[in-house]
């Protein structure tokens, strides 16, 4: 019993070693990985670009919009 408990880590480490191995040798893996990484970051740098036109636009609308508040009172 003891034997198969003592035996779990090093299971473990041998099976991400050959996950990594075979992450290393397959040639499609890495280039989807290569993708999706590459899409994430164009994803990321859209929403900035984005959100930076957009901030602007809201705090001009806010700006009107606390603007009007002072004149309708």
């Amino acid at each position: 019993m003891w034997q198969k408990i003592l035996l779990i880590p090093m299971r473990a480490y041998l099976s991400f070693v050959g996950f990594v191995d075979d992450l290393k040798n397959d040639e499609r893996g890495i280039s989807e990985l290569v993708v999706i990484v590459i899409l994430i970051l164009v994803a990321v740098l859209a929403i900035i670009l984005f959100w930076d036109l957009l901030k602007v636009w809201l705090l001009e609308l806010w700006g009107r919009i606390t603007g009007e508040v002072e004149t309708i009172q």
